[in-house]
């Protein structure tokens, strides 16, 4: 038999995970994020619960090829817009909309030959400082984007760096306005923190994180104060049951000491799998549905789990790494990143490609 190890992908979730974003954007249309693979989930894979999407939004021309490819005629938006100038030939005949955000790609569109006008969205460094012009030189941008005849509609950008923090976004969101002042175009600022804890909504959102069942503000609020459901499980079960007695060690290093007798179980997944090698002793997991925690190091195909007050697991005991677990159950990917020190995102992307990856025919409950 194949090694007891699999990721599931909730297509339920997903869609109900998007009305979710679009309930809380009152009449915005909605962009469903889907770079970095859909967030590790693949985009093949969550393209038919997402299709009710007003648009798809992503970094890579490959992957807007693959969403032409699967038959979406709609909008797709490069969040990062064009790398070089040949880029926009595949923009031209992809039909895709993609963000300037340097005097360069004004250039580039200048030098274009296309006989379609491209729809783009103008970037503005309002305090994230990675990509964008600066408020100061945000109108004459625009400008110059304006006088050409390769651009036709332009739309207004920027990106919020504290939505899900104390800061907030009131100070971005007053460099965003006083510089972008009666200047014509849609508007697209909020992300999936600024949709569900400020409830910012302006002509277009970008639906992230949100869509794939993880809180954008976690620890502050988790999936279930937002409504979200958890649209990938990685789960995998115990291929070994160990005995230990006080002073007895697990692991490489040695970093856990038993204090007193104890049965841990020896479960089919490690750093090779994606699931976080920083990740210590009492990261959470769920056994047959009971929430436990993980013990000593996590190797590079094994980890181990405690199996106190667990009588009846033992060898096949189902192992949810994070997701929905039997019965109902379930554990949220925020707390399995909070333990690991890390974020959601990061595990989502990091899944290994050895990792068998299936669509859920039924959602567990």
């Amino acid at each position: 038999m194949p090694r007891p190890i699999e990721a599931l992908i909730h297509p339920a979730a997903l869609a109900a995970n998007l009305a979710r974003a679009r309930a809380g954007a009152a009449n915005a249309r909605v962009w469903a994020v889907v770079k970095a693979n859909a967030y590790g989930h693949g985009i093949e894979r969550v393209y038919p619960a997402l299709r009710g999407a007003d648009g798809f939004a992503l970094l890579d021309l490959a992957e807007a090829e693959r969403v032409r490819g699967l038959g979406w005629r709609g909008p797709i938006l490069l969040l990062e817009g064009c790398f070089e100038p040949r880029d926009l030939e595949l923009c031209s005949r992809l039909d895709l909309w993609h963000a300037v955000h340097c005097s360069e790609q004004i250039d580039w569109l200048a030098a274009h030959k296309t006989q379609r006008p491209h729809r783009v969205f103008l970037k503005m460094n309002s305090g994230m400082n990675r990509l964008g012009f600066r408020p100061a030189a945000y109108r004459s941008a625009w400008a110059r984007l304006n006088a050409l005849p390769q651009v036709d509609e332009i739309s207004l950008m920027t990106h919020f760096s504290d939505a899900d923090g104390a800061r907030g976004i009131a100070h971005q969101v007053a460099a965003f306005e006083a510089a972008a002042q009666d200047l014509p175009g849609e508007r697209s600022l909020s992300n999936s923190a600024a949709i569900l804890r400020h409830g910012l909504a302006n002509d277009w959102v970008r639906a992230g994180i949100l869509t794939y069942g993880s809180a954008p503000d976690f620890p502050d609020h988790d999936i279930r104060h937002w409504c979200l459901q958890p649209t990938m499980t990685l789960r995998s079960r115990l291929i070994a049951v160990q005995q230990l007695q006080p002073g007895d060690t697990v692991g490489y290093g040695s970093s856990y000491t038993a204090t007193e007798p104890q049965r841990i179980g020896i479960v089919a997944c490690g750093y090779a799998d994606g699931y976080p090698r920083h990740a210590g002793t009492d990261t959470p997991v769920l056994v047959d549905g009971v929430r436990t925690g993980t013990v000593g190091r996590v190797s590079m195909d094994m980890l181990a789990v405690d199996l106190t007050g667990l009588p009846d697991a033992g060898l096949g005991s189902e192992v949810t790494l994070w997701g929905n677990g039997p019965r109902g159950s379930l554990l949220a990917i925020d707390d399995v990143a909070r333990a690991a020190g890390t974020i959601g995102y990061e595990l989502m992307c990091a899944l290994a490609p050895r990792v068998p990856v299936r669509v859920a025919e039924e959602e567990p409950g």
